[in-house]
């Protein structure tokens, strides 16, 4: 599995280098935080937050994180990354120092897999926000941050930097996010991706020699059920023959340990920044898209939360065949990156 990652990594930023020959060589690195302490109370002794920096420390920081199951390298895509720090883009490398963590139970960083299995404590995305914080200032030395932009988990760990730590950033653009309670088909979703897995008989509450054979079932069922897109579905797969390719194709996906798997997304329960959001100092431009079917804009939770941000606005990017759903934000960056440099370039 490390060596799969290593090789996904440097094909990821050979793709990139392919795409815009000037971007620094990314560099990698491990940060060790003594006596973390989780929400639970629990402790360990050492976390290990793995980071990938791009760029030259003396430039404007950018914190870039990524969404449940990824890691550094699933924002350094050609769909992400290739439309965001090649020069001339929003967040071109040669003028920033892009901060990519590992966030605690993914990549590189410290995970249940690495020892601890079950015993691994249970972390939400308070927790993960608290590791990066302490990753990018007791290990970088950073003090301020030009933006934090995150997808997904990620954009909802952007929602949580802005409450926790305001004045430590000038902008926040969380992508395919709401600043509200964890809940309604999106919870229930992620509930039953979960049980599913948990039920597997071969999950053997954790102490599993085989990987379960569910998780790859739920993985693939959780996926096309909440990403993906109506409209790009349809243009992909208009008849059973290309949806069972499809299928095929994310059944046959490389999986994650079920451990590791089960505590990323059980972090997201706890989510809630709307208590919180009047904290928000920072100018915020929320991007999702319209055929989001985790965060589906005609609930209207979002536009109403974000009356309490004061400098905040939202860009719905419309749907289309172009569009991917939940998935947009994270692969067809090009799709915002316009309306991501103008606000960039705002007083």
């Amino acid at each position: 599995m490390i060596r799969n990652a290593l090789f996904a990594l440097v094909s990821v930023f050979a793709a990139i280098a392919a795409q815009a020959a000037d971007l620094p060589t990314p560099q990698e690195r491990d940060v060790i935080l003594k006596d973390f302490r989780f929400h639970t109370g629990q402790t360990l002794p050492a976390l290990k937050i793995h980071l990938t920096t791009i760029g030259d420390p003396a430039n404007p920081a950018v914190l870039v994180l990524h969404g449940t199951t990824g890691n550094a390298a699933s924002m350094l895509t050609p769909g992400f990354a290739g439309a965001l720090f090649g020069a001339g883009q929003p967040l071109d490398a040669a003028r920033h120092f892009l901060i990519l963590p590992d966030s605690i139970g993914s990549g590189k960083s410290t995970k249940p897999s690495d020892g601890l299995r079950a015993q691994f404590p249970p972390y939400d995305y308070d927790d993960m926000v608290q590791a990066q914080y302490r990753a990018i200032t007791e290990g970088l030395g950073v003090t301020h941050l030009r933006l934090v932009i995150g997808n997904s988990m990620g954009g909802m760990q952007t929602w949580l930097w802005g409450e926790a730590y305001p004045g430590f950033m000038d902008a926040l653009v969380p992508l395919a996010s709401q600043p509200t309670a964890m809940g309604s088909r999106n919870w229930m979703l992620r509930r039953l991706l979960l049980e599913s897995i948990r039920r597997d008989p071969a999950y053997l509450g954790g102490n599993y020699t085989t990987q379960p054979p569910m998780l790859a079932v739920a993985n693939a069922f959780y996926a096309t059920a909440t990403s993906g897109g109506t409209i790009a579905y349809q243009d992909q797969a208009p008849n059973a023959v290309k949806a069972n390719a499809l299928v095929d194709q994310r059944l046959a996906a490389p999986q994650l340990d079920a451990n590791d798997f089960l505590w990323q997304w059980a972090s997201s329960e706890d989510y809630n920044p709307q208590p919180k959001l009047e904290r928000i100092t920072a100018k915020v431009l929320v991007i999702n898209a319209e055929d989001d079917e985790r965060n589906p804009p005609e609930t209207g939770i979002t536009l109403a939360a974000l009356k309490q941000v004061k400098t905040a606005r939202l860009y719905l990017i419309p749907a289309s065949t172009q569009t991917r759903g939940h998935g947009t934000t994270g692969s067809v960056a090009r799709l915002f990156a316009p309306e991501l440099a103008k606000f960039l370039a705002e007083k």
